[in-house]
């Protein structure tokens, strides 16, 4: 059984802590608002993300025979919705007096991961690895622990992008940081619709 909860553990770490849209937001809104400020986006990117993975463990039948036709129309708008909130970022001004500026919320946070395919995706494929139809308190152990793991890696990328803000002492350094954290989410909303659509275009 330990073994079994440390492969939920490492399968957790990996999903949650390597680079995608959300850290990508959460990063530049620690360098932008502090850590404290990013806690309520990285609340709701954790919670919604339980949810969701709850949700699709719930319906592991249903995803298996779904996922397929649902996920096409899940890229695109995902992919939209990460591309805006990109542009967005990548738009902002380079004031550095950062008090009246507003923190990404706790619900965009849950938004945009259910937006997000890669979260579907990272569902999908725990609820295939840890999902026991005989042993539901096996899912319950997964569910808790990718929230733990979750929540820690997003307030680590908060506590990151915390440290980038050392070096953001002008309104154009500032400037440029907005725009390459903006251009990689941006940049991540392509990657997910290239493979699509070269699919569409080989067809």
């Amino acid at each position: 059984m330990s073994s079994l909860l440390a492969t939920m553990a490492v399968f957790s770490l990996s999903m949650s802590i390597s680079p995608g849209p959300v850290n990508m937001v959460i990063a530049s809104s620690g360098a932008s608002h502090g850590v404290r400020r990013t806690l309520p986006f990285v609340s709701g990117a954790t919670i919604g993300f339980v949810l969701l993975l709850v949700m699709v463990g719930l319906a592991v039948r249903w995803v298996a025979l779904g996922l397929d036709s649902l996920m096409p129309l899940l890229e695109f708008f995902g992919a939209a919705f990460i591309a805006w909130i990109g542009w967005k970022i990548a738009v902002s001004d380079g004031d550095i007096t950062l008090q009246e500026r507003r923190a990404p919320s706790f619900m965009q946070g849950a938004l945009l991961q259910w937006s997000n395919p890669k979260a579907w995706i990272a569902c999908a494929s725990g609820a295939a690895m840890f999902h026991d139809p005989g042993s539901p308190q096996q899912f319950a152990a997964f569910a808790a622990i990718y929230f733990a793991v979750c929540y820690l890696s997003l307030a680590l990328w908060a506590l990151l992008g915390r440290q980038a803000s050392l070096f953001l002492t002008s309104r154009r350094r500032v400037r440029v940081f907005n725009v390459v954290m903006g251009s990689l989410l941006i940049g991540s909303a392509l990657q997910l619709l290239l493979p699509r659509l070269a699919g569409l275009a080989g067809t």
